[in-house]
């Protein structure tokens, strides 16, 4: 089992994504969110919703909300929140223990492209958004994004002979516009639209002081000994070199389609 594949490890890892990670992928949320149209009567789904950045700024709009999640520790934190109209759940969105057709929209933003059978969690989504509803997925392309494309841009440069951990089959699948396109048709979803959007990871310098939390999930750090771990974060500092924030310009695909 992949780190990310792990519950357990996004258990442990929840309050400090909370606060590094989610202003981040809210970015990307809010323009999912600006693709579709939500009322007070809406029922929105959110798969893996992680601490809820999608599921948070969906209830803003009055939509009522269910966010899962199979991290009890992410979902404790969007339960934390308190916001009436958001119904957080432990569950796998490869299996999703819901009716079919109970959804206007279903959001995945950076989830199912992590699962290992992502198809399978594509499928649940379709099956649960009613007629005429929409499903939307963001995923990154191939080199990821925010820390991750940091690491794999520093160990390109550092250890140009060894190879990187391949990204996740569904980040490789779906990172391109015309299979991200081709796989929601495939999934029960039709006439999809892909759009490109592009945000800057802020990289606050002071927490490469704290290296393992930056990139402690990645297998291409996890595989590198005490010293070669020493000589990238002397590349990060080199990069940044005296600004305190080092923007990571991050690109995201975001689909958008119709059952």
């Amino acid at each position: 089992m992949r780190e990310f594949e792990n519950p357990d490890r996004w258990d442990k890892v929840a309050q400090h994504y909370e606060t590094t990670a989610h202003p981040f992928t809210a970015r990307f949320a809010e323009a999912a969110l600006a693709a579709v149209s939500l009322t007070s009567h809406s029922q929105v789904l959110d798969v893996a919703t992680g601490t809820g950045a999608l599921a948070h700024a969906a209830a803003r709009t009055g939509a009522q909300v269910t966010a899962v999640d199979f991290s009890p520790g992410m979902v404790a934190r969007v339960a934390a929140v308190g916001l009436p109209n958001v119904d957080a759940k432990v569950m796998d969105g490869q299996a999703l223990t819901l009716p079919n057709a109970s959804f206007d929209v279903v959001f995945s933003i950076f989830g199912v492209i992590m699962f290992p059978d992502w198809r399978k969690g594509l499928a649940e989504m379709a099956r649960v958004t009613r007629p005429g509803g929409c499903g939307v997925i963001a995923t990154w392309q191939e080199q990821g994004a925010a820390t991750f494309l940091l690491l794999g841009q520093i160990r390109r440069t550092l250890f140009p002979e060894r190879e990187n951990t391949t990204m996740p089959a569904g980040v490789k699948a779906l990172g391109d516009p015309e299979g991200l396109a081709r796989e929601l048709v495939t999934a029960g979803y039709r006439t999809p639209r892909i759009d490109r959007v592009i945000f800057d990871y802020q990289l606050d310098v002071a927490m490469l002081d704290d290296p393992e939390t930056l990139f402690g999930i990645s297998p291409d750090w996890i595989g590198l000994s005490d010293e070669e771990k020493a000589a990238v974060i002397v590349e990060a500092q080199r990069m940044a070199g005296d600004r305190a924030i080092l923007p990571i310009p991050s690109t995201a695909l975001i689909g958008v389609a119709e059952r």
